[in-house]
């Protein structure tokens, strides 16, 4: 059994929803964690002909033998995670969804401040969701914890410890970060970032793994590019270029049209460096090869998807494992088994 890592490897968006519900409809790990800054970050989900937007809850909730987690690292809105207790009701994730008691809580004041500060709002393009004023209370010292929320009590847990035995006792484990590697706020487009890290590293500190027990990193990349909000683009095509290319996209909490751009290799190289990637998932495939929609089997993808991610695996050195061919589950190539 494993633990693995999965994270954006460009500015989100990147299809890590559909990424982690088709490892838990297939591999049903014990454990969905979820790591990353907030509520700031939205995962889309589709299943059996059926989306969910989620903000909080580990996107693994389609497997319903999963306990789902929620690192001390990550944000909580207690207004937001129970609406998603009611929202997904019939997976019946409100019986196994739990906090680490030690999450720092966004309050009202926080989104306020969020949306009524010009430079966060207007110059980064910030969610207004209130993440970075919140993320500034806690380095203060000075944010609530979720242990302090009546709210919230009866979903607290110590994750870290659950986390851990369940390693120890050789439990399958995805960790699931959010937004991408490009909106890092250290190694991302600062000031254009989000209000941390986002690397796997951190990705594993929020829930409580130490570096020596993950197995695997998992970095999704989408066969082509999309930011929201401000900030450097290198890649970047004009939303007339996009539309003929067929691709229209909103971000799932700002509801905003995503910039696009084409993949951004170099990019692509330095993230699967830092976030030390040992398998890359591709996403959106169908969607740059329309030809390549709904393909199973890697020998059906075309002469030009193949070239793609071929040359995707020789600049990064990192295998491509997974290739999604469209939003549901099944529309999924595995190539996991050949790296065994």
């Amino acid at each position: 059994m494993t633990c693995s890592v999965l994270v954006g490897g460009e500015w989100g968006d990147e299809g890590k929803g559909k990424c982690i519900t088709y490892l838990c409809h297939v591999d049903k790990p014990d454990i969905v964690a979820r790591a990353g800054v907030g509520p700031n970050a939205g995962h889309t989900v589709e299943y059996k002909g059926k989306k969910y937007a989620v903000r909080l809850t580990p996107s693994g909730f389609i497997h319903k033998d999963a306990k789902l987690l929620i690192g001390a690292g990550v944000l909580i809105d207690p207004e937001v995670f129970l609406h998603e207790m009611e929202y997904l009701k019939e997976y019946e994730v409100d019986k196994r969804t739990f906090i680490d008691y030690r999450c720092a809580v966004i309050e009202k004041k926080h989104k306020e401040l969020d949306r009524k500060s010009s430079h966060l709002s207007e110059k980064i393009g910030t969610t207004g969701t209130g993440c970075g004023p919140a993320n500034a209370d806690r380095v203060m010292r000075k944010a609530k914890l979720a242990k302090q929320i009546s709210e919230l009590s009866k979903y607290l847990t110590n994750v870290a410890e659950e986390i851990n035995e369940a390693i120890d006792n050789d439990k399958d484990v995805i960790i699931e970060g959010s937004q991408g590697f490009g909106l890092s706020l250290y190694y991302g487009t600062y000031p254009y970032v989000t209000s941390k890290d986002t690397t796997a590293s951190s990705a594993a500190a929020d829930v409580g793994v130490g570096p020596t027990k993950i197995d695997e990193v998992i970095v999704v990349f989408k066969a082509y590019a999309t930011r929201v909000g401000e900030g450097p683009f290198p890649t970047e095509i004009s939303q007339d270029e996009a539309k003929k290319m067929g691709i229209v996209e909103y971000g799932t909490v700002t509801g905003r049209p995503r910039r696009v751009g084409l993949f951004d290799m170099e990019l692509a190289k330095e993230s699967c460096m830092i976030n030390g990637a040992t398998q890359i998932a591709l996403t959106c495939v169908d969607k740059l090869y329309p030809d390549c929609g709904r393909v199973k089997k890697y020998e059906d993808l075309s002469v030009e998807a193949k070239r793609f991610i071929e040359r995707i695996e020789e600049e990064t050195g990192v295998p491509v494992t997974i290739i999604s061919t469209g939003p549901d589950v099944e529309d999924t190539i595995d190539l996991r088994k050949e790296l065994i």
